[in-house]
């Protein structure tokens, strides 16, 4: 068992982002054996849920003449517009059968809000508007983060870079973790998340 003071954050292990979803990742469930076992290690266990209502301002379908991967300018800035996903209480939003929930302490929703996106599990895109994550983690003595899950260049390295920018020492599992790379974005993430401390490993 680590020390208490570790911390393992599960990042949208979800069936729309796995193979046969509607946003699917490469290989996204191959990841899950090592997730589930990485979780015994760990006092603190999180796991974030992409929630999107219908009506999302990310999806593509909500911006007429526009197609996924287009992207638009919103006004916390530019955004990428995604196929329709993980929208509240579908099939698609629910966390994968083979991932372990059991034990984890929280649930983090994100993306909720109809008119912004968030791919961190610390802020909305906004970059100012929290979901609350940091304060139960430094209630709970938590000073270091491990991060695994979906999709290493977007909701995995946001919140990665979000937790480093609060002072918690952070770590990337790249093992646990599946990518898009959409556009170089792989390349991008990874250089961003190096130039911010964070541990990349696996």
């Amino acid at each position: 068992m680590r020390p208490a003071t570790d911390a393992l954050i599960v990042i949208d292990i979800q069936n729309d982002f796995c193979p046969g979803g509607a946003l699917a990742v490469a290989d996204g469930d191959a990841i899950i054996p090592r997730v589930n076992a990485l979780m015994d290690d760990f006092a603190t266990v999180v796991l974030t849920q992409d929630w999107h209502p219908a009506d999302h301002a990310s999806f593509a379908a909500n911006h007429p003449g526009k197609a996924p991967f287009e992207t638009v300018d919103m006004p916390y800035g530019a955004q990428t517009l995604w196929p329709a996903h993980c929208v509240q209480g579908t099939d698609g939003a629910a966390f994968h059968p083979m991932l372990r929930t059991d034990p984890a302490q929280l649930v983090i929703r994100k993306g909720f809000r109809s008119g912004i996106d968030s791919y961190s599990a610390f802020f909305e895109n906004d970059r100012t508007t929290p979901t609350g994550l940091e304060g139960y983690l430094r209630n709970r003595g938590v000073t270091s983060v491990r991060l695994v899950g979906l999709a290493t260049d977007f909701c995995v390295a946001f919140s990665a870079l979000d937790a480093a920018r609060l002072g918690f020492a952070v770590t990337v599992d790249l093992a646990a973790c599946r990518g898009i790379d959409l556009g170089g974005s792989m390349d991008t993430m990874r250089g961003a998340m190096i130039a911010a401390g964070v541990a990349l490993e696996g």
